[in-house]
């Protein structure tokens, strides 16, 4: 192995040791990723950042053995910013710096440069290691949350809990992107099932700043996020946030296209791997077997019994969207709320803290 290869593997053994992880594999696809998104003066630069935010002069503190001025460190860190494989965030004039997992993270922020070749390597990942790591953590990165109308009227809700509160509870700014599933999908001929739209994920807060300063989605307004979501809604989109009480993105995802969604269906019993504080059920002398649930059920949780002309609820595989109980014509389908309720992080720091601490064998705070 040359000096070059031995960088981008320390760096793929750091990420590793980050709190969602960046697995190896035997075909060394990893390696060919790190390789498109850092040349080998960011990838070392890189191994002084954890998913802890830094200061710029904290980091040049621990950087400041290679020899690089503080100067064309923060260029590069900017660099590396704009080509979405570091996070940033700046508080009272202080810039801070920090990696972002493989995925929710930089393969999102390559929205705009996607290639065929980077959505093979991804795929050729996804099998080979970094799904694996994805579901594996004890905390999920995401979550699954109701459709709003779906939700009954004398359940007393959280406000991370709902679409609608989860914006009306935003500072903002808001920003929408593309789904980057359905982009990755069509660029290999296969179009959505689900939606002709685009643009159908929403971005909050230093996220957002992100996203618009780099051109990635464009900022939009409240009403305009309550507008989309409502649109989201209607085509039987499942809202998958972060999982933490202030979300920094939704996304608005179809088990046609979606990695997320279509990891779950490839798991024999996802739901212990998932976080939802709901699941549909059935009232059998409601339903008629017309099988509208089955169609809108977007993780195929949801079977008709010809014979009996009823449809049934696989809990080892419902999420709780709510998608089958808006659209059931007899009404026969409701969502019912899980006797134990899982409060999410507050942020997504903590949620990575969280994650960190179960990595480590340590006690979860």
């Amino acid at each position: 192995m040359d000096q070059e290869e031995h960088i981008y593997r320390d760096l793929q053994q750091h990420l590793d040791n980050q709190a969602v992880g960046y697995p190896a594999t035997e075909s060394g696809v990893e390696i060919r990723i790190l390789k498109r998104f850092f040349n080998p003066e960011e990838a070392r630069l890189a191994m002084h950042l954890t998913y802890k935010p830094a200061s710029l002069e904290r980091i040049y503190e621990s950087a400041k053995g290679s020899g690089i001025s503080l100067k064309d460190m923060e260029a590069m860190l900017d660099g590396m910013v704009k080509n979405g494989v570091i996070g940033h965030r700046e508080r009272e004039g202080t810039r801070y710096f920090y990696t972002v997992p493989f995925i929710v993270g930089m393969l999102e922020w390559q929205l705009k440069r996607l290639t065929p070749e980077l959505v093979s390597d991804v795929e050729v990942y996804k099998g080979e290691g970094f799904a694996r790591a994805f579901v594996s953590t004890k905390l999920p990165q995401m979550r699954t949350i109701p459709v709003g109308k779906s939700i009954p009227v004398d359940h007393q809700v959280a406000t991370y809990d709902h679409m609608v509160g989860i914006i009306k509870g935003s500072d903002g700014p808001f920003a929408i992107c593309e789904c980057l599933c359905r982009k990755r999908a069509a660029m290999k001929g296969t179009l959505c099932q689900k939606t002709s739209r685009s643009e159908t994920c929403m971005i909050f807060g230093d996220w957002a700043n992100h996203y618009i300063k780099y051109g990635l989605g464009r900022e939009i307004s409240r009403e305009e996020a309550l507008d989309i979501t409502a649109q989201n809604e209607g085509e039987g989109l499942v809202f998958q946030p972060s999982n933490t009480q202030k979300a920094d993105f939704v996304c608005a995802c179809c088990g046609c296209c979606c990695g997320i969604l279509g990891a779950q269906k490839m798991l024999p019993k996802p739901v212990d791997l998932w976080a939802t504080d709901y699941y549909a059920s059935v009232n059998a002398e409601r339903c008629n077997g017309c099988g509208t649930c089955v169609e809108r059920c977007q993780v195929n949780a949801v079977i008709v019994d010809e014979r009996l002309a009823v449809s049934s609820v696989n809990l080892d595989r419902c999420i709780g969207c709510g998608n089958c109980v808006v659209s059931c014509p007899s009404e026969a389908m409701s969502l019912v709320k899980k006797e134990k309720e899982t409060v999410p992080p507050g942020d997504w720091e903590d949620l990575y803290d969280i994650i960190m601490a179960d990595k480590r064998g340590s006690p979860a705070r």
